[in-house]
């Protein structure tokens, strides 16, 4: 008993111990926070005013969004869009008799359906419009499936915000799928001609922007389905084209939408854009984009040989439209002198000349060329301008030793396709003269081209 009551007794002297060591060690630590709160307390505080600092960021971002977007839906006419310096904003207040006294935003500026948005805000707008966006789509995407009195509101954000977030960047791709998603479904008359009328105004400030031309032919097609303004609308997608073309040069985005349009063309409006086209490529001889349409042109009256109905064509009007063609592009090649993409574009009339009008397709091998009076002419003009073409009467231009280096080319690529040609060469230009035209090819050409070409055979 005496052992066990010793025991207990140290036991309840170890606990008090133990109580006592937990209850310093407890004072310990709230001193050592008290302390470390008073060290970092500045630190705490400047944390504090950071958040708050941030939180009137994010408000003021979003401020500007809601202008932003007030300003889209109070001018519904807006063709134009652009980003401007702060600086500018005085100016064009002045252009437009704006007083100087009356106070306008610094953000925006909107007169005759013109809309610029300030480069200093750009940054806060865009990170505004994206986080609304992907907010309102994520929302959209989960009452997707379901049936809910709110899903038209939902929508209509998406839309807005989505139309705020393609003006700020053309090529945010999520915006552009989202908006083909509830158009899809909608598939109104209406809806998709605003549609258009967007992408329009995005182009005007982003006219090399991919993505939005992609979404243009996708409304196209998507109104080619069942509604009859489409002929119409290839006109002005037509137009669009050329005036963004005198803006912006080499815009091959653009040319490429003009030749993606030509399959929906009528026979007759066809005929109609290589008459209103030729103008244009006889300004712009070094855009080989606008070439390019024209020969997607011209293919296109070829095929309609083929066709009966309403959009076929006559054998002998096709010939003329090409003989017309061929003319007009020796004059600019004689005018322009080094010109790659008018040369280039010859090729393209002389090769479809050789093979829809003088080959002999009644032939077994239906390859033979028909070597009749025409044929002859065809070939004594090309030989003409290979003459004229390899005078260089100052070796100081560029121009004119580049025109003699086409031509040369050109004239070893056609013998190709007309083999007759090699002999009438040697007949006309005499020995010394193709010697200077495989001359001036070796100069400027790897010895494997002379071999490709297979002339010598």
């Amino acid at each position: 008993m005496i052992v066990q009551s010793k025991f207990q007794t140290f036991s309840f002297f170890l606990i008090a111990r133990l109580k006592d060591s937990l209850i310093r060690a407890a004072i310990s630590v709230q001193k050592l926070a008290f302390l470390n709160f008073s060290r970092n307390q500045p630190l705490i505080s400047k944390l504090l005013v950071s958040e708050k600092v941030q939180r009137k960021m994010e408000e003021d971002c979003f401020d500007l969004l809601n202008q932003f977007e007030h300003v889209l839906a109070s001018d519904p006419l807006i063709d134009e869009v652009g980003f401007i310096h702060p600086s500018q904003f005085t100016m064009l207040d002045k252009e437009a008799g704006f007083s100087s006294e009356v106070g306008t935003s610094t953000s925006f500026w909107n007169q005759d359906h013109k809309l610029g948005i300030s480069t200093d805000i750009l940054i806060q707008l865009c990170k505004a419009a994206k986080h609304a966006f992907l907010a309102a789509f994520k929302e959209y995407k989960c009452h997707e499936s379901g049936v809910s009195c709110s899903f038209p509101t939902l929508e209509s954000k998406v839309m807005k915000h989505s139309q705020a977030l393609l003006l700020l960047s053309s090529d945010f791709g999520t915006a552009w799928n989202a908006r083909k998603l509830i158009l899809s479904e909608k598939n109104q008359p209406g809806v998709l001609m605003e549609e258009l009328r967007l992408s329009r105004l995005i182009l005007s400030n982003c006219p090399k922007s991919e993505p939005t031309w992609s979404h243009r032919r996708w409304i196209i097609k998507m109104i080619s389905r069942g509604f009859s303004t489409l002929q119409d609308i290839i006109s002005k997608e037509s137009e669009l084209v050329e005036s963004i073309g005198e803006r912006s040069k080499m815009n091959y985005r653009a040319w490429y939408h003009r030749c993606w349009l030509v399959s929906y063309m009528t026979i007759e409006q066809v005929l109609q854009e290589l008459s209103k086209s030729k103008r244009w490529a006889g300004l712009h001889v070094a855009d080989s984009s606008c070439f390019h349409y024209r020969r997607r042109l011209m293919l296109r009256v070829l095929e309609s040989l083929n066709v009966k109905g309403i959009n076929a064509y006559d054998k002998t009007e096709a010939h003329k439209i090409w003989m017309e063609e061929l003319d007009w592009n020796k004059e600019l090649v004689e005018r322009y002198l080094g010109r790659e993409a008018l040369w280039l574009h010859r090729r393209f009339l002389s090769l479809n000349w050789i093979m829809y009008f003088a080959r002999n397709h009644s032939s077994e091998t239906g390859q033979s060329i028909i070597m009749n009076e025409e044929t002859v002419i065809f070939i004594g003009n090309e030989i003409h301008l290979l003459e004229s073409s390899m005078t260089v009467p100052d070796t100081k231009f560029e121009d004119f030793q580049a025109q003699a280096l086409h031509a040369a080319v050109y004239m070893l690529w056609l013998t190709k396709h007309i083999p007759e040609l090699w002999r009438m060469l040697e007949e006309k230009l005499g020995t010394e003269k193709l010697e200077c035209v495989l001359n001036t090819v070796a100069q400027e050409r790897p010895p494997s081209f002379l071999h490709q070409l297979d002339i010598f055979n």
